[in-house]
């Protein structure tokens, strides 16, 4: 089984980044692979980027011709490929060896259609000690409560996600209402294939755990403002998410019953337990966030109908 991962870049003062996440593909201990490298209209970095790895085997190459976000980069990536399964990594994450070999695992041993890893965070600095790991989430890392090894998700996060290629293409691949595109922020485009991929197939994410990559979180990302900012694109995202795909509302509904009911209790348990500044910090910081999330889903309602969203374009289904 043929797997073909798909990197897609933009920013050449990321290229370093890039570059590990390039070599770390390149040395997966899995065979046969295809590495599809999109670079979304810069040509300054495709240039740079074909002088890389432009004669290496089984590396292909394609530069958009203008910039056009990366969910449509990453469904690009996708119809080039040539594997039997097509799996997705951010240019800020580096995969452990034998990432590609446990999704391809999955797959070789069952029915899936879709697999999921963990994406465990890599601090660059010190990670802040007032950010509660139930908003992980925010930074495109497993949160507390994602899931247990082998457990069927709705889905995984961009940084860790893979799919038989036939089945991501025949429900159309990344919706390009969502994802980030130039200073958008809309998030959770994963969801929308995903719960395309389930209303078509009655399946949805595998979540196998031992499949790993890095993702690398920089210093802005443990800024409390960005995370504020961060947390209100997300509430704006869920109202166009509950435009495109109603039903995409009870996962996240669930997700919020959970945090309220358990987590919250749980941590106002050990904060009086074993008080400090730390576990403090994070207990206020969950009811901010949150607020965030629901400012960010009002000005959705206010700001964003159904007519302003762009029809999703016809993809091949490929070979």
């Amino acid at each position: 089984m043929k797997v073909s991962v798909v990197i897609c870049t933009y920013a050449m003062e990321r290229y370093d980044v890039f570059s590990e996440c390039v070599d770390s593909v390149l040395e997966q201990t899995y065979d046969p692979l295809e590495i599809v490298i999109v670079v979304d209209g810069n040509e300054p970095v495709f240039e740079r980027v074909r002088g890389d790895y432009g004669d290496l085997e089984d590396v292909v190459l394609h530069c958009n011709d203008e910039n056009q976000g990366i969910s449509y980069s990453r469904t690009r990536g996708a119809e080039i490929a040539t594997g039997d399964v097509v799996a997705f990594i951010d240019d800020d994450a580096v995969a452990e060896p034998d990432w590609v070999a446990e999704l391809a695992r999955v797959y070789e041993e069952s029915d899936a259609i879709a697999v999921g890893g963990h994406a465990k965070p890599d601090w660059v600095t010190k990670k802040p000690d007032f950010f509660p790991e139930e908003f992980y989430w925010l930074v495109g890392c497993d949160e507390r409560g994602m899931g247990e090894h082998m457990e069927e998700l709705r889905n995984t996060y961009g940084s860790n996600i893979s799919y038989r290629r036939d089945v991501f293409l025949n429900v159309g691949g990344y919706d390009e209402n969502t994802g980030r595109k130039g200073d958008r922020h809309i998030q959770a485009h994963e969801a929308p294939v995903c719960i395309r991929m389930a209303n078509k197939y009655g399946k949805g994410v595998i979540y196998n755990t031992d499949a790993v990559v890095n993702h690398k979180l920089f210093d802005y990302r443990g800024e409390f403002r960005w995370l504020v900012f961060r947390s209100f694109w997300q509430g704006y995202s869920k109202r166009i998410m509950d435009l495109l795909l109603p039903e995409a509302s009870g996962d996240k509904n669930d997700y919020l019953k959970q945090l309220m009911l358990e987590f919250v209790p749980d941590r106002v348990g050990e904060l009086v337990r074993e008080p400090s500044s730390a576990k403090a910090k994070q207990l206020v910081t969950i009811f901010v966030f949150t607020a965030a999330v629901g400012f960010g889903y009002l000005y959705g309602l206010l700001d964003v109908n159904r007519s302003e969203l762009t029809a999703d374009r016809e993809v091949s289904t490929g070979s």
